[in-house]
């Protein structure tokens, strides 16, 4: 079966995938006047699922060093989606905030973003399966030690400090390390460009994890509220900004 033939498919399936998810709000009491948090998780949802069903339409258009780059783009967001009505449903009907659905979703997420950073590399250059690996275990660490804080299985502070290891040694491989490197020596301007633009994203963007950590856990005692919007707010930017900026720099490079 074509590549074509497959999206054809592929992409009602996933938007159909989402309705289960979305009738079974009937459940549950709704919305109450007032739940920000509630509107956050119900607004989200749906742009996870625009997006998902953009990039896979988006793979038609582009070369074929490109289509697995947004394809993952599309699987990011698609997980989130998915997660997202879960976290939905959760709030609305507990009031609680959903953390183990939420780490779930970045134990999957995460990583596959981190595969965009490798991938988007081994498009245009040479960069050995090392620099893949170690963007993989920092973002392991990050998420193991926020989940454990979070969670209560260790100190709060003590989860914090791990996750911010795993951040950092992140930040150093695409900044100073082998991937920074293979970027700035080799890649095409455009490609250059679109990595630039996502290590700032996971410099300033990611930077607001750690934000929501502090102010929930660290800051006087847990905030739900404050926590669960400033995540939400946090995984609309990043998610959705990542693919975005594969979608720009994969229609760009396909088009010259």
């Amino acid at each position: 079966m074509s590549f074509n033939k497959i999206l054809k498919y592929a992409v009602p399936a996933t938007l159909l995938s989402s309705l289960p998810f979305a009738a079974s709000a009937a459940e549950f009491t709704g919305l109450a006047a007032g739940d920000f948090v509630g509107m956050s998780f119900w607004l989200i949802s749906m742009a996870l699922v625009a997006s998902t069903a953009f990039f896979f339409l988006e793979t038609q258009r582009v070369s074929a060093k490109w289509k697995t780059s947004l394809t993952v783009s599309g699987l990011v967001t698609l997980v989130a989606a998915v997660h997202y009505f879960y976290m939905r449903d959760v709030w609305v009907s507990t009031g609680t905030s959903p953390t183990e659905f939420r780490y779930i979703d970045w134990l999957i997420t995460v990583p596959l973003l981190m595969v965009e950073f490798y991938i988007i590399l081994r498009a245009c250059t040479a960069i050995s399966g090392g620099c893949f690996w170690r963007l993989m275990i920092g973002s392991i660490v990050m998420l193991v030690g926020g989940y454990l804080g979070e969670a209560g299985y260790i100190n709060a502070t003590l989860g914090f400090v791990i996750g911010m290891v795993g951040w950092i040694y992140i930040l150093y491989e695409i900044f100073a390390g082998e991937a920074g490197k293979a970027n700035a020596s080799d890649a095409p301007a455009s490609v250059q460009s679109a990595f630039s633009t996502m290590r700032w994203i996971v410099t300033i963007g990611w930077a607001i994890y750690p934000i929501g950590y502090f102010m929930g856990y660290m800051a006087g005692g847990v905030n739900a509220d404050a926590l669960n919007i400033i995540y939400n707010l946090a995984d609309v930017l990043n998610k959705i900004a990542f693919g975005v900026i594969i979608w720009n720099v994969a229609v760009t490079e396909s088009e010259n």
